[in-house]
């Protein structure tokens, strides 16, 4: 059986295209998520992982970056499909890993997506330091206190995360960057 996975990484991003895209590949469940792709734990994509992909299914993706943004987590969900069985395809390079070409394929592109992601991160870097210096960059709004004070609450009264932000309108960067102070 072939399930969808579709992520975008911000809450203003649209998801409908990679969905009509893994519809069309024939995906019978899709999952989606808006979240950032370096963010470790992915609920929706752990679920498929951990409770609904078995022997021969597959799961699907629009593009590589979808699903990982480093080489080491790539390669370890790779290893973990592996383990359940499952495969992997990749719609825009037509990569499945069900073959030994594709498994290839998978590393060396990985490789080259966090490449380019550093390569995206640096050259933000420049551009940042250089608004700084010419005064045009003022950094983030304020976190309102009682905002990141009552998601704490919801959290210690046993919420989760993602809920307690939504609920607060912050996010969980904000979340856990403030928490760890």
């Amino acid at each position: 059986m072939k399930y969808g996975y579709a992520r975008v990484s911000t809450t203003g991003q649209s998801l409908e295209s990679q969905i009509e895209q893994l519809e069309a590949a024939g995906c019978h469940r899709i999952k989606s998520e808006k979240m950032s792709g370096k963010t470790a734990v992915r609920e929706e994509l752990q679920g498929l992982l951990q409770h609904v992909l078995g022997q021969g299914d597959t799961l699907v993706v629009c593009k590589l970056d979808r699903l990982a943004r480093s080489t080491a987590d790539l390669l370890k969900i790779a290893e973990e499909l592996e383990e359940l069985g499952a495969g992997l395809e990749v719609l825009n390079i037509n990569l499945d890993t069900k073959t030994p070409t594709g498994k290839l394929m998978l590393t060396m592109l990985g490789a080259i997506a966090q490449f380019e992601r550093e390569l995206m991160l640096e050259r933000q870097a420049e551009g940042i330091a250089k608004a700084k210096a010419a005064g045009k960059y003022k950094g983030g709004a304020p976190v309102d206190p009682e905002k990141l004070k009552r998601a704490e609450e919801l959290v210690e009264q046993g919420w989760a995360v993602t809920e307690a932000v939504k609920v607060t309108g912050i996010s969980r960067a904000v979340f856990y960057k403030y928490k760890q102070k």
